[in-house]
């Protein structure tokens, strides 16, 4: 039987001003809640994950089909996915808020949810991932969640990083280890820092999505002119991927 290892950091809030108020220092990354329609741009990214991405974020090296399944089977109406996007709207790191009902531990408890994450190699050491948590945590928050979860393999050092930087209390047990941390109440300063960041999240996405069809007009308008046919453009030049996405409102997930 494996000895159970039981560390503790400040509270949450005195690590995370954000979650009692304060000012957080500024490193925004603009999150975006996903849907069903992002299944192919979140299979992609988990796809491209390396063997040791894939041990550390699913605790062992799940396969293509494993991962297919995975994708599959996620459920956009119960749980939350969060994701980041690069300038060609591709996912580059993507946050699971896992809700969890009646039947969890006694700790668990049906107010509590759990969080997992993946960033892709080229994302990282921006802090990505720590503001994934950080979303995720307000996000869980302002729905009466008041204990957020993450197990995680004891070598998976960054994931119990950011654990311990929120204020979270983190056991470990042989080569498994888990993170619990306490979220404050809801209140109106969260609620107005969720509005905002959500719609300053979908002018990101909507930028950014201009920006390809403006592209993929320019890219269209150089190869007509250059088979000397400058009457007709291709009907594919506009719109682009990702024009009839379903965009959330502000109260989705």
């Amino acid at each position: 039987m494996n000895d159970v290892q039981i560390t503790t950091s400040a509270p949450a809030a005195a690590q995370h001003p954000a979650l009692s108020g304060g000012a957080a220092p500024f490193r925004w990354v603009p999150v975006r809640s996903l849907s069903s329609s992002h299944r192919p741009r979140i299979a992609t990214h988990l796809l491209a994950l390396n063997d040791q991405d894939r041990y550390l974020r699913f605790g062992h090296v799940a396969s293509d089909e494993q991962i297919g399944r995975y994708v599959d089977q996620l459920n956009f109406d119960r749980d939350e996915i969060f994701g980041v996007f690069n300038r060609r709207l591709e996912i580059v790191a993507m946050a699971h808020l896992a809700y969890l009902g009646t039947g969890a531990t006694a700790e668990d408890g049906p107010h509590s949810a759990e969080f997992g994450v993946s960033v892709g190699a080229a994302a990282r050491g921006r802090g990505i991932g720590s503001r994934l948590f950080d979303h995720a945590s307000l996000h869980a928050r302002n729905r009466g969640i008041d204990t957020l979860l993450i197990h995680a393999l004891s070598e998976n050092t960054p994931m119990l990083r950011i654990a311990r930087n929120a204020g979270a209390r983190v056991e470990r047990s042989g080569s498994d280890s888990s993170a619990y941390l306490k979220l404050p109440p809801e209140d109106i300063a969260s609620n107005v820092e969720e509005w905002v960041e959500d719609g300053a999240s979908r002018l990101d996405y909507s930028i950014k999505r201009g920006a390809l069809q403006i592209d993929g007009l320019i890219s269209a308008v150089a190869a007509v002119a250059g088979r000397g046919d400058t009457n007709h453009l291709p009907r594919s030049a506009l719109p682009v991927a990702g024009e009839n996405e379903h965009t959330p409102s502000p109260g989705e997930g």
